[in-house]
């Protein structure tokens, strides 16, 4: 054991010195070191000091600092990711309904939490808990949704099965699937792509994989279409401008042409992007940047919060921005989600080429066209039927109850093809009696893309038989199981008798009928950590009831 270890240190010792570029708006000094170990690459950054550091940070981001440990085999069991950073949210609470029983909350359709979490966990690594975000996690997968077959863009879909990890309790799902727009009869769109070539973004899990994943992008565009390309680091500047989508060949070549190098000063990149989305405006059409980073903010503005208001003044403009994160070590997850949600678009984390070609061409229409904006969701419980309710995930939409019918209040948007599923977990007042009145009440509120007016519809659940068992439900079965593993990877406080070989027994169930490579991968994911990590069944003697004050 101590010789390996020692072969182990060895390698760490190892280093290449590169230029890191920092969070903040001004130039930064920092010095970077690369570490190689077992064809992993991490860097680590040696801070000039720490009033530089903290100048633009978030007071609710804890910036990761992991060592890289290994175990007894000698692989990595937590990577050393520099740093990254994640918002600190708590964990939603379990609400008693008497003294409040209606929740509302944003929908979220981003999924970079769990392509990110797969990358530690690949890494050998167990993820940050703060990187966690469950309801990404759920929303990352496929579910048997039926389609709209009305004139309202999306269904609706509401079912109810026992807790597996506290079976006392019930799990409630309520899921959403947009409608799907034939490529033919897709908007014309102008995408400006928004790409960090600084210094930082020279490696193969960076601008490489970033230029083969626009490489996928610009293959759906057609000649209606209008691409640019905008680049920033010492510097910003236009490598291509309102070029016909159907010309592949010069867009490919203006990608193929970028080179990562140089400090990280900043220029009027995001400014000059959003002048060019401006010039190809196209009236209803899908004008939309994609900032593409591995973290790097540092685009022209003097502050994040003038970042954040200039976004949002462009979004009211109809131009709305999406970002896509690439590789290790400098990960602004915090800001990056924030942006995309600020500017109406969508946060997406690329690790692999197969990724990239499944958020660029299996779903491209989902992740570029908008069919409903400002989505909220409200749930009325029957306080005499549910005694309590946790909205699992969510924590970063959820919104206050009076600003469900207030349309000033920005909320998430719905792709086409998109889905979007949420949880609650259920206490009930008398759990040995037939529920034969109404659980709870579904209303949603929503805008067309043009317009600043949201419409309201409402869906009545009315229980008289629940799944006894959850296997009866394959898409109940799959989001619990995905929640379940949510919640031990980020050692929640509620995740009562929660176990890590029930969670691979129902993932193996899931895929044995389905042909789903994703779900496969997960299965695969779940399997190595208890082969890492043992089955970490939670300690129920240390489940924590926490209760909203009324």
């Amino acid at each position: 054991m101590n010789k390996t270890k020692k072969i182990v240190a060895t390698c760490l010792c190892i280093v290449f010195i590169f230029n890191l570029v920092g969070c903040g708006s001004e130039k930064s000094d920092n010095e970077t070191v690369t570490q190689t170990v077992n064809d992993q690459r991490y860097e680590t950054s040696e801070e000039k000091t720490s009033e530089e550091n903290t100048k633009e940070s978030y007071t609710t981001t804890e910036e990761v600092k992991i060592s890289g440990a290994t175990n007894d085999a000698g692989s990595i069991t937590e990577s050393d990711y520099g740093r990254e950073s994640y918002s600190n949210v708590p964990e939603n609470k379990i609400i008693d309904t008497i003294g409040e029983n209606t929740s509302t909350f944003s929908i979220d359709v981003d999924t970079a939490s769990y392509s990110n979490v797969r990358r530690m966990l690949n890494d050998g690594a167990k993820p940050y808990p703060d990187a966690v975000r469950i309801e990404e996690m759920i929303n990352y997968f496929d579910y048997n949704y039926p389609e709209p077959t009305n004139d309202i863009p999306f269904s609706i879909t509401t079912s109810t099965t026992v807790c597996p990890w506290n079976e006392e309790n019930l799990i409630t799902m309520i899921g959403m699937s947009g409608m799907e727009i034939d490529s033919e009869d897709l908007p014309p769109s102008n995408i400006v792509m928004l790409i960090d070539v600084s210094g930082s973004m020279n490696s193969p899990d960076k601008l490489p994989l970033l230029k083969d994943a626009f490489k996928n992008l610009v293959e759906n565009f057609t000649d209606q279409d209008r691409v640019s390309i905008v680049v920033y680091a010492g510097a910003a500047g236009v490598v291509i401008e309102g070029e016909e989508g159907s010309n592949y060949r010069a867009i490919e070549r203006a990608l193929d042409s970028l080179s990562a190098g140089g400090s990280t000063a900043g220029g009027e990149g995001i400014e000059l992007a959003y002048d060019i989305a401006s010039d190809y405006f196209i009236k209803g059409g899908n004008n939309r940047v994609i900032l593409a980073t591995d973290g790097d903010f540092n685009v022209g503005l003097t502050s994040h919060l003038e970042l954040e208001e200039f976004i949002e003044e462009k979004r009211n403009s109809n131009i709305f921005l999406s970002v896509i994160g690439f590789g290790t070590g400098n990960i602004r997850d915090d800001i990056m989600e924030l942006l995309a949600d600020k500017g109406n678009g969508n946060y997406a984390y690329i690790d692999s080429y197969d990724e990239a070609v499944k958020v660029f061409t299996k779903e491209f229409s989902g992740t570029m066209f908008t069919i409903a904006k400002d989505v909220k969701i409200q749930v009325e419980f029957n306080e005499d039927i549910i005694k309590n309710y946790r909205l699992i995930g969510y924590e970063n939409r959820v919104m206050a109850n009076e600003d469900f019918e207030n349309d000033r209040k920005d909320a998430g948007d719905l792709g086409a093809g998109h889905q979007v599923t949420a949880l609650y977990e259920l206490e009930l007042v008398n759990p040995d009696e037939r529920i034969i009145e109404t659980m709870y009440e579904v209303k949603l509120r929503y805008k067309d893309p043009d317009s600043d007016r949201s419409e309201g519809i409402a869906v009545v659940e009315k229980i008289h038989e629940i799944y006894m068992n959850p296997y009866d439900d394959m898409n109940i079965l799959w989001a619990l199981t995905v929640a379940e593993f949510g919640m031990i990877l980020k050692d929640s406080p509620y995740q009562g008798y929660s176990s890590l070989d029930r969670v691979s027994e129902q993932a193996r169930y899931c895929t044995n009928r389905t042909n789903d490579k994703y779900k496969e991968e997960f299965l695969q994911l779940v399997d190595d950590y208890i082969y890492n990590y043992g089955d970490e069944t939670a300690d129920v003697s240390e489940y924590k009831v926490i209760y909203i004050d009324n």
